[in-house]
């Protein structure tokens, strides 16, 4: 899929997040490898600990429904540059390979990236431990 497709995917993902105490609205597209597209917006909770990313969101959609290969991902927000995964994010991302990933904001900014450059040296259990 085009880049501007998933970005209008993950624009659309967006409107539907869950933000009521911070009002920071994030939305992510995720394409397989297989072609399929899974979209995931924040979710937040009182207790902040419980809040879920966008990322994440998508990733476990896509895991639920037996993708684990993936292609690309486009993630968004209304910031003034172009929003970044957290920690947590980029660390689930990692389990996953290295795909591409495109940062945006709502203003038509965008940074193309991948995996490892977000997160070099992650842990991997399947690689660090004996």
């Amino acid at each position: 899929m085009k880049n501007d497709e998933l970005l209008k995917l993950a624009k659309e993902a967006r409107e539907k997040a869950y933000a009521p105490y911070s009002n920071f609205k994030v939305g992510a597209a995720l394409e397989t490898k297989s072609g399929k597209i899974y979209t995931g917006a924040n979710v937040e909770n009182s207790s902040f600990g419980l809040s879920m990313c966008a990322e994440r969101i998508a990733i476990f959609k896509a895991v639920v429904d037996g993708e684990t290969n993936f292609e690309k991902m486009v993630v968004v927000a209304d910031t003034k540059d172009v929003v970044s995964p957290c920690g947590a994010c980029r660390q689930v991302m990692s389990e996953f390979g290295n795909f591409e990933v495109i940062l945006a904001n709502m203003s038509g900014k965008i940074k193309k990236t991948d995996v490892n450059a977000l997160l070099p040296g992650a842990f991997d259990l399947r690689r660090d431990v004996d």
